[in-house]
Protein backbone atom coordinates (compact mmCIF):
# COMPACT_ATOMS: atom_id res chain seq x y z
CA UNK A 1 0.00 0.00 0.00
CA UNK A 2 0.98 3.67 -0.30
CA UNK A 3 3.17 4.75 2.59
CA UNK A 4 1.37 8.00 3.45
CA UNK A 5 -1.03 8.07 6.42
CA UNK A 6 -3.14 11.12 7.32
CA UNK A 7 -4.80 11.63 10.71
CA UNK A 8 -7.49 14.31 10.99
CA UNK A 9 -8.38 15.36 14.51
CA UNK A 10 -8.57 18.03 17.18
CA UNK A 11 -5.81 20.44 18.13
CA UNK A 12 -6.07 20.41 21.92
CA UNK A 13 -4.01 21.39 24.94
CA UNK A 14 -4.32 18.85 27.77
CA UNK A 15 -4.32 19.96 31.42
CA UNK A 16 -4.28 16.81 33.56
CA UNK A 17 -4.90 17.20 37.30
CA UNK A 18 -4.62 14.48 39.93
CA UNK A 19 -5.55 15.77 43.43
CA UNK A 20 -3.33 14.36 46.18
CA UNK A 21 -5.91 14.95 48.93
CA UNK A 22 -9.66 15.50 49.17
CA UNK A 23 -10.61 18.56 47.11
CA UNK A 24 -10.95 21.69 49.25
CA UNK A 25 -13.89 23.56 47.65
CA UNK A 26 -12.85 27.05 48.76
CA UNK A 27 -9.09 26.67 49.20
CA UNK A 28 -5.94 25.07 47.77
CA UNK A 29 -5.72 21.35 47.09
CA UNK A 30 -2.28 19.77 46.60
CA UNK A 31 -2.16 18.09 43.21
CA UNK A 32 0.04 16.77 40.42
CA UNK A 33 -0.56 18.72 37.20
CA UNK A 34 0.70 18.07 33.68
CA UNK A 35 0.19 20.39 30.68
CA UNK A 36 0.94 19.34 27.11
CA UNK A 37 -0.25 18.17 23.73
CA UNK A 38 -3.62 16.44 23.76
CA UNK A 39 -6.44 15.56 21.41
CA UNK A 40 -7.48 12.03 20.46
CA UNK A 41 -6.22 12.37 16.89
CA UNK A 42 -2.88 13.90 17.87
CA UNK A 43 -2.28 11.30 20.58
CA UNK A 44 -3.11 8.58 18.07
CA UNK A 45 -0.79 10.09 15.44
CA UNK A 46 2.14 10.05 17.88
CA UNK A 47 1.49 6.40 18.81
CA UNK A 48 1.12 5.52 15.14
CA UNK A 49 4.38 7.29 14.27
CA UNK A 50 6.24 5.46 17.05
CA UNK A 51 4.90 2.03 16.10
CA UNK A 52 5.09 2.30 12.32
CA UNK A 53 8.78 3.25 12.29
CA UNK A 54 10.16 4.45 8.98
CA UNK A 55 7.73 2.39 6.92
CA UNK A 56 5.17 5.18 6.55
CA UNK A 57 4.88 8.96 6.60
CA UNK A 58 2.37 10.24 9.19
CA UNK A 59 0.70 13.65 8.87
CA UNK A 60 -1.69 15.22 11.39
CA UNK A 61 -4.30 17.69 10.11
CA UNK A 62 -6.42 20.07 12.17
CA UNK A 63 -7.15 23.68 13.04
CA UNK A 64 -5.78 25.82 15.85
CA UNK A 65 -5.63 29.46 16.83
CA UNK A 66 -2.62 31.77 16.87
CA UNK A 67 -1.89 31.09 20.52
CA UNK A 68 0.48 29.27 22.88
CA UNK A 69 -1.72 26.16 23.04
CA UNK A 70 -1.49 25.55 19.28
CA UNK A 71 2.25 26.19 19.31
CA UNK A 72 2.73 23.60 22.05
CA UNK A 73 0.76 21.02 20.06
CA UNK A 74 2.62 21.73 16.83
CA UNK A 75 6.06 21.65 18.51
CA UNK A 76 5.29 18.39 20.30
CA UNK A 77 4.06 16.68 17.12
CA UNK A 78 7.12 17.86 15.20
CA UNK A 79 9.38 16.48 17.92
CA UNK A 80 7.59 13.13 17.71
CA UNK A 81 8.24 12.90 13.97
CA UNK A 82 4.65 13.61 12.94
CA UNK A 83 4.26 16.04 10.05
CA UNK A 84 1.70 18.77 10.74
CA UNK A 85 -0.80 20.59 8.55
CA UNK A 86 -2.52 22.79 11.15
CA UNK A 87 -4.50 25.70 9.76
CA UNK A 88 -4.58 28.89 11.85
CA UNK A 89 -7.99 30.52 12.34
CA UNK A 90 -9.26 33.29 14.63
CA UNK A 91 -10.32 32.25 18.14
CA UNK A 92 -8.92 30.00 20.85
CA UNK A 93 -7.33 26.56 20.53
CA UNK A 94 -9.21 23.75 22.24
CA UNK A 95 -8.42 22.82 25.85
CA UNK A 96 -9.33 19.74 27.87
CA UNK A 97 -8.96 19.67 31.67
CA UNK A 98 -8.91 16.10 32.98
CA UNK A 99 -9.55 15.47 36.67
CA UNK A 100 -7.99 12.10 37.52
CA UNK A 101 -9.41 9.90 40.30
CA UNK A 102 -7.28 7.61 42.52
CA UNK A 103 -8.39 4.69 40.30
CA UNK A 104 -6.82 6.37 37.27
CA UNK A 105 -10.17 7.07 35.59
CA UNK A 106 -10.84 10.68 34.72
CA UNK A 107 -13.58 13.22 34.10
CA UNK A 108 -12.93 15.64 31.24
CA UNK A 109 -14.00 19.26 30.96
CA UNK A 110 -13.73 20.28 27.32
CA UNK A 111 -13.60 23.52 25.36
CA UNK A 112 -13.43 22.55 21.67
CA UNK A 113 -12.46 26.06 20.65
CA UNK A 114 -11.70 26.48 16.95
CA UNK A 115 -11.80 22.73 16.26
CA UNK A 116 -15.45 23.29 15.32
CA UNK A 117 -14.24 25.46 12.42
CA UNK A 118 -12.59 22.60 10.53
CA UNK A 119 -13.81 22.46 6.93
CA UNK A 120 -12.84 20.66 3.75
CA UNK A 121 -10.61 23.50 2.53
CA UNK A 122 -8.27 22.79 5.47
CA UNK A 123 -7.96 19.16 4.38
CA UNK A 124 -8.37 19.08 0.59
CA UNK A 125 -4.68 19.15 -0.35
CA UNK A 126 -4.12 15.91 1.61
CA UNK A 127 -5.95 14.07 -1.18
CA UNK A 128 -3.94 15.56 -4.06
CA UNK A 129 -1.29 12.82 -3.82
CA UNK A 130 -1.67 9.03 -3.42
CA UNK A 131 -2.77 8.08 0.08
CA UNK A 132 -2.47 4.82 1.98
CA UNK A 133 -4.80 5.36 4.94
CA UNK A 134 -6.95 8.08 6.49
CA UNK A 135 -7.91 8.09 10.16
CA UNK A 136 -10.55 10.58 11.33
CA UNK A 137 -11.28 11.40 14.96
CA UNK A 138 -14.86 10.65 15.95
CA UNK A 139 -15.13 14.09 17.53
CA UNK A 140 -15.66 15.43 14.01
CA UNK A 141 -18.81 13.27 13.74
CA UNK A 142 -19.88 14.21 17.27
CA UNK A 143 -19.68 17.98 16.67
CA UNK A 144 -22.80 19.48 15.07
CA UNK A 145 -20.64 21.95 13.13
CA UNK A 146 -18.41 19.34 11.47
CA UNK A 147 -20.54 16.17 11.29
CA UNK A 148 -21.45 16.63 7.63
CA UNK A 149 -17.73 16.72 6.80
CA UNK A 150 -17.18 13.10 7.85
CA UNK A 151 -18.64 11.24 4.83
CA UNK A 152 -16.93 13.69 2.48
CA UNK A 153 -13.55 12.94 4.07
CA UNK A 154 -14.07 9.19 3.89
CA UNK A 155 -15.22 9.39 0.26
CA UNK A 156 -12.18 11.50 -0.66
CA UNK A 157 -9.86 8.95 0.98
CA UNK A 158 -11.45 6.03 -0.83
CA UNK A 159 -11.32 8.02 -4.07
CA UNK A 160 -7.55 8.41 -3.52
CA UNK A 161 -7.24 4.63 -3.15
CA UNK A 162 -6.89 4.62 0.64
CA UNK A 163 -8.49 2.66 3.45
CA UNK A 164 -10.04 4.58 6.34
CA UNK A 165 -10.78 4.38 10.04
CA UNK A 166 -12.68 6.27 12.73
CA UNK A 167 -12.74 6.05 16.51
CA UNK A 168 -15.91 6.91 18.44
CA UNK A 169 -13.96 8.94 21.04
CA UNK A 170 -16.56 9.81 23.70
CA UNK A 171 -19.78 8.20 24.91
CA UNK A 172 -21.40 11.37 26.33
CA UNK A 173 -21.50 13.25 23.01
CA UNK A 174 -22.45 9.99 21.25
CA UNK A 175 -25.55 9.71 23.42
CA UNK A 176 -26.41 13.37 22.77
CA UNK A 177 -25.97 13.07 19.00
CA UNK A 178 -27.55 9.62 18.87
CA UNK A 179 -26.09 6.35 17.52
CA UNK A 180 -28.11 6.56 14.30
CA UNK A 181 -26.65 9.95 13.36
CA UNK A 182 -23.13 8.76 14.07
CA UNK A 183 -23.56 5.56 12.06
CA UNK A 184 -25.04 7.48 9.15
CA UNK A 185 -21.95 9.64 8.62
CA UNK A 186 -19.29 7.09 9.65
CA UNK A 187 -20.48 3.73 8.29
CA UNK A 188 -18.49 4.03 5.04
CA UNK A 189 -15.19 3.86 6.95
CA UNK A 190 -13.17 0.67 6.62
CA UNK A 191 -12.42 0.31 10.35
CA UNK A 192 -14.12 1.33 13.60
CA UNK A 193 -12.52 1.75 17.01
CA UNK A 194 -14.57 2.07 20.22
CA UNK A 195 -14.28 1.38 23.91
CA UNK A 196 -16.78 -1.00 25.47
CA UNK A 197 -19.23 1.65 26.65
CA UNK A 198 -19.18 3.33 23.24
CA UNK A 199 -19.64 0.00 21.45
CA UNK A 200 -22.67 -0.91 23.56
CA UNK A 201 -24.22 2.51 22.99
CA UNK A 202 -23.52 2.57 19.26
CA UNK A 203 -24.82 -0.96 18.68
CA UNK A 204 -27.73 -0.86 21.13
CA UNK A 205 -26.67 -4.28 22.43
CA UNK A 206 -26.28 -5.39 26.04
CA UNK A 207 -22.99 -7.31 25.91
CA UNK A 208 -19.69 -6.70 24.20
CA UNK A 209 -19.57 -9.87 22.07
CA UNK A 210 -23.01 -9.19 20.58
CA UNK A 211 -22.08 -5.53 20.10
CA UNK A 212 -18.92 -6.53 18.25
CA UNK A 213 -20.91 -8.77 15.92
CA UNK A 214 -23.51 -6.05 15.30
CA UNK A 215 -20.90 -3.39 14.52
CA UNK A 216 -19.06 -5.80 12.19
CA UNK A 217 -22.12 -5.76 9.94
CA UNK A 218 -21.48 -2.07 9.19
CA UNK A 219 -17.67 -1.91 9.35
CA UNK A 220 -15.19 -4.27 7.74
CA UNK A 221 -12.98 -4.32 10.85
CA UNK A 222 -13.95 -3.43 14.43
CA UNK A 223 -11.80 -3.06 17.56
CA UNK A 224 -13.32 -2.71 21.03
CA UNK A 225 -11.10 -1.85 24.01
CA UNK A 226 -12.27 -2.85 27.50
CA UNK A 227 -9.84 -1.19 29.92
CA UNK A 228 -8.65 -3.74 32.49
CA UNK A 229 -10.48 -6.50 30.58
CA UNK A 230 -8.31 -6.12 27.48
CA UNK A 231 -9.66 -5.80 23.94
CA UNK A 232 -11.38 -7.60 21.07
CA UNK A 233 -11.07 -7.27 17.31
CA UNK A 234 -13.15 -8.68 14.48
CA UNK A 235 -12.72 -8.79 10.71
CA UNK A 236 -15.31 -10.89 8.92
CA UNK A 237 -15.49 -14.18 10.81
CA UNK A 238 -12.03 -13.75 12.33
CA UNK A 239 -12.05 -12.71 16.00
CA UNK A 240 -9.05 -11.96 18.22
CA UNK A 241 -8.83 -11.13 21.91
CA UNK A 242 -6.07 -9.77 24.13
CA UNK A 243 -5.71 -9.32 27.86
CA UNK A 244 -4.75 -6.02 29.47
CA UNK A 245 -1.05 -5.75 30.27
CA UNK A 246 -1.07 -2.93 32.86
CA UNK A 247 0.19 -3.88 36.33
CA UNK A 248 -0.23 -0.36 37.75
CA UNK A 249 -2.62 2.42 36.70
CA UNK A 250 -1.91 6.08 37.49
CA UNK A 251 -3.95 7.77 34.74
CA UNK A 252 -5.92 6.37 31.79
CA UNK A 253 -5.65 9.61 29.76
CA UNK A 254 -4.53 8.77 26.23
CA UNK A 255 -4.40 4.99 26.75
CA UNK A 256 -7.16 4.29 24.23
CA UNK A 257 -5.59 6.65 21.66
CA UNK A 258 -2.23 4.93 22.08
CA UNK A 259 -3.80 1.49 21.72
CA UNK A 260 -5.68 2.56 18.57
CA UNK A 261 -2.64 4.13 16.93
CA UNK A 262 -0.45 1.15 17.73
CA UNK A 263 -3.01 -1.38 16.49
CA UNK A 264 -3.48 0.61 13.29
CA UNK A 265 0.27 0.82 12.71
CA UNK A 266 0.73 -2.93 12.95
CA UNK A 267 -2.28 -3.69 10.76
CA UNK A 268 -1.06 -1.27 8.09
CA UNK A 269 2.35 -2.96 8.08
CA UNK A 270 0.87 -6.43 7.63
CA UNK A 271 0.41 -7.89 11.11
CA UNK A 272 -2.64 -10.04 11.88
CA UNK A 273 -5.43 -9.11 14.29
CA UNK A 274 -4.06 -10.95 17.34
CA UNK A 275 -0.51 -9.64 16.96
CA UNK A 276 -1.71 -6.08 16.43
CA UNK A 277 -4.04 -6.29 19.42
CA UNK A 278 -1.22 -7.54 21.67
CA UNK A 279 1.01 -4.63 20.68
CA UNK A 280 -1.91 -2.26 21.34
CA UNK A 281 -2.32 -3.58 24.89
CA UNK A 282 1.43 -3.18 25.52
CA UNK A 283 1.24 0.44 24.37
CA UNK A 284 -1.76 1.21 26.58
CA UNK A 285 0.01 -0.34 29.58
CA UNK A 286 2.97 2.02 29.11
CA UNK A 287 0.71 5.08 28.99
CA UNK A 288 -1.34 4.35 32.12
CA UNK A 289 1.79 4.09 34.30
CA UNK A 290 2.25 7.88 34.18
CA UNK A 291 0.23 11.07 34.47
CA UNK A 292 -0.93 12.55 31.17
CA UNK A 293 -1.41 11.13 27.69
CA UNK A 294 2.28 10.35 27.18
CA UNK A 295 2.86 8.38 30.39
Amino acid sequence: MNRRIVVIGDVVLDVVVRPLTDVAPTSDTPARVRVGRGGAGANLAVALRAAVGTAHEVTFVGVGADDAAARIVRTDLDAAGVRTHIATVPGATGVVVSLVAPSGERAMMTERGVNSQLDFTHVARMFDDPLGHLHVSGYIALDDHTRALMPRLIAAAHGAGATSSIDVCSVGPLRRVGPAAFREVARAATMLFANEEEALTLSGEGDVETALAALARDWREVVVTRGPRGALARRGHEIATATARADHVVDTTGAGDSATGTYLAHRLTGADLATSLGHAMDAAARVVRGLGSRG
